[in-house]
């Protein structure tokens, strides 16, 4: 039976605002610009004459991987709601090289690359697009939009007017990062505002502002994982780094450049600064 190899990429949020809790969904409201980097898992899919799937990871990340993860959980989903035959089975294998939690979204990414590869377009509809964020994720449906956007509110996205194309230091400290629990230590929250810069402003003016801007859980993810401090102080004293953050809720932090050039010659730094960590350069697609 012929395998489909496809790419599952990673997410990078330019900045996160996080605000009160939506009662509805028990979930914090959230505005960011989130694009996706040429870092990327790899996923090859085959129907299997099996009377069940067989989900497998292999490659750096892959020991992080629980036994019920995204896609066991997608695959189910899509059977539940008749969404792929009950009696078709899957051979699924996927090589982690997106370090896990990390902030850098792969296993949402797996879940959506995967999604869209078994169902038609027609039916990814914005029904069945929230049933797979709040089941398997609420950053899923991150990975069904554009490669840049404007994360106006936790259920609102909109694409950007002007691309921006950027280059980005990436280290990952090998710090297991979770999400539910960085988040359940948000005390202050932010105003989410109307921010019409960033769905209409020029590259220069959305460059300028990002600078300006912060993410939200930074200081808890700082305050679990105190090296987590020095290698953003590390990263912005680099030539050429407009600015450093934490990605979504960690542990991976990123510097960003407007050169590849300049970005190669920050990672040797880098690597020499923190040669436990992984580093790697990544670009905008």
């Amino acid at each position: 039976m012929n395998k489909t190899k496809i790419k599952s990429f990673a997410k990078i949020n330019l900045f996160l605002n996080v605000g009160k809790k939506i009662n509805k969904t028990n979930l914090h409201d959230i505005q960011s610009l989130v694009c996706l980097v040429n870092l990327s898992d790899e996923i090859k899919i085959q129907k299997s004459k099996n009377k069940k799937d067989k989900i497998s990871f292999f490659g750096k990340f892959s020991h992080y991987v629980y036994k019920k993860n995204t896609i066991t959980k997608s695959i189910s989903i899509l059977r539940n709601k008749g969404l792929i035959p009950q009696n078709i089975h899957y051979n699924v294998k996927v090589n982690k090289r997106i370090p896990v939690f990390s902030g850098l979204g792969g296993g949402s990414s797996n879940a959506a690359y995967l999604i869209k590869n078994l169902i038609k377009k027609e039916k990814l509809t914005k029904q069945n697009k929230s049933i797979f964020s709040k089941y398997i994720g609420s950053d899923l449906k991150l990975f069904f939009e554009t490669n840049q956007f404007f994360q106006k509110k936790l259920d609102q996205i909109v694409k950007l007017k002007t691309r921006i194309n950027l280059y980005f230091i990436i280290v990952y400290p090998f710090l297991k990062s979770s999400t539910k629990e960085i988040y359940s230590k948000v005390k202050s929250v932010r105003k989410i505002k109307k921010n019409s810069i960033y769905e209409n402003g020029t590259k220069k003016k959305v460059i300028k502002n990002l600078i300006k801007e912060q993410n939200s859980l930074e200081k808890i993810v700082v305050s679990k994982f105190p090296i987590i401090k020095n290698v953003l102080i590390e990263l912005k004293k680099l030539n050429k780094c407009l600015f450093s953050r934490v990605t979504g809720s960690g542990s991976a932090c990123f510097g960003v450049f407007l050169t590849k050039k300049s970005a190669d010659l920050g990672l040797k730094k880098i690597r020499k600064k923190f040669p436990k960590f992984w580093c790697v350069v990544g670009k905008t697609i």
